[in-house]
């Protein structure tokens, strides 16, 4: 089981002081948060993408890259890629030098965003928001798969004899994962290709989550890629903790009431009924994560929202310290009546063991040199030049 947290990148005024901090300090913030989660000793720190006030995080992979460079063992993700709005090209050549900077330390995860005005930013329709991920989702896993790529679609131009350097790391892409909180069709898509599914849940209530991993986990199984309750689901969560649960309560309510992912809605005591946001004592946020295997089941990756709202850096870190205190329970208690058949979440490690004990493992690409005047793949040379000596 894989326990991490993620942030949204907001940048919010503090409630109880009236201070906002600038971009560069929420930015540093954003580091310093990862390397604290891999001190306590989680698995995952995964960044958001947005292009709008009030977050930050325009550049995930700039980011993720120099987090890289200053841990060993994080696996690092998103918790967004935008898929709608990026370029599939870029994308797969991003992840792909990532790959390697952080010796497979990466995946990511796919989804449209929740800011409409990017789609025309970025040259698209919001009204093609599925179609859009869809197409480029295509494109993408070939760019990463195929060495040399012919392809015409509806939204991009044409690629004839492309290739996408660098090629991922041991030939194995970084495994995708699929988020959505309420589009059946991105569960669908997640199900077609065998990707795992983020189901996001931080808004919804559990019977509304239950409903999407199932559709989920049937068309997995649909589609042949094994038994449902094999099927790879993350979710997310969020929580405040104080050592006594007044106390969380007290503090985070100011922060609750103004938050923009959900302030200004429904109370802080509705909200936490609704929605799996625990606010409290360490031992009710162990008890409540744990409860989410009664609606989903056994699962793979377990992220937490902890950073937002204005929260200072130094409650967060706080709160990471208590997450570290509970984190072996959570890990005894998500492995409490676990079947044997459940796989964990797909690493880059585990992926490249399984191709080769498939004999699928490439071996590495070496490039022989394109030509910068047509454009020429490298591949598409080497196969050329190997015509001509057997000729």
């Amino acid at each position: 089981m894989q326990i991490g947290i993620f942030t949204v990148s907001d940048v919010t005024t503090d409630p109880t002081t009236g201070r906002t901090p600038s971009e560069h300090e929420r930015i540093k913030a954003g580091v310093a948060i990862a390397k604290k989660a891999e001190d306590i000793g989680l698995d995952v720190f995964a960044l958001g993408e947005h292009h709008n006030e009030p977050f930050y995080s325009s550049s995930p992979t700039t980011t993720l890259g120099y987090i890289a460079a200053q841990t060993s063992r994080l696996l690092l993700s998103t918790s967004t890629t935008l898929i709608t709005t990026n370029d599939p090209v870029k994308i797969a050549e991003d992840y792909a030098m990532l790959q390697h900077l952080s010796d497979g330390r990466v995946d990511l995860m796919m989804g449209r965003g929740n800011t409409g005005p990017v789609y025309p930013w970025f040259g698209k329709d919001i009204r093609q928001g599925v179609a859009l991920a869809v197409e480029n989702y295509a494109l993408l896993r070939r760019l990463w798969t195929e060495d040399v790529v012919d392809w015409q679609g509806k939204f991009r131009t044409p690629l004839q004899g492309f290739t996408s350097t660098p090629r991922p790391l041991d030939g194995i892409p970084p495994f995708v994962w699929h988020g959505s909180i309420r589009t059946p069709e991105i569960a669908e898509q997640a199900a077609y290709y065998g990707d795992g599914f983020f189901h996001n849940n931080i808004f919804w209530t559990m019977d509304h989550t239950k409903r999407m991993v199932e559709l989920y986990r049937r068309r997995y199984e649909h589609y042949g890629h094994g038994a449902a309750d094999t099927a790879i689901v993350g979710l997310g969560g969020q929580f405040f903790m104080r050592r006594n649960s007044q106390d969380a309560v007290n503090e985070f309510r100011p922060y609750f009431d103004v938050a923009p992912v959900y302030g200004h809605g429904p109370s802080l005591e509705d909200f936490t009924a609704q929605t799996p946001l625990t606010v409290g004592s360490p031992q009710e946020v162990l008890e409540r994560t744990l409860s989410f295997r009664d609606g989903v089941g056994h699962y793979q990756r377990q992220l937490f929202l902890i950073d937002h709202a204005g929260l200072p850096l130094k409650t967060v870190l706080e709160q990471l310290d208590l997450l570290g205190e509970i984190l072996p329970d959570l890990r005894k208690g998500f492995a409490e009546g676990r079947p044997a058949h459940i796989p964990e979440a797909p690493t880059h490690a585990s992926m490249v063991a399984a191709a080769r004990a498939a004999g699928t493992l490439a071996e590495a690409h070496v490039p022989v040199g394109a030509d910068d005047v047509t454009g020429q793949s490298p591949y598409e040379q080497a196969e050329a030049s190997s015509f001509a000596v057997e000729a």
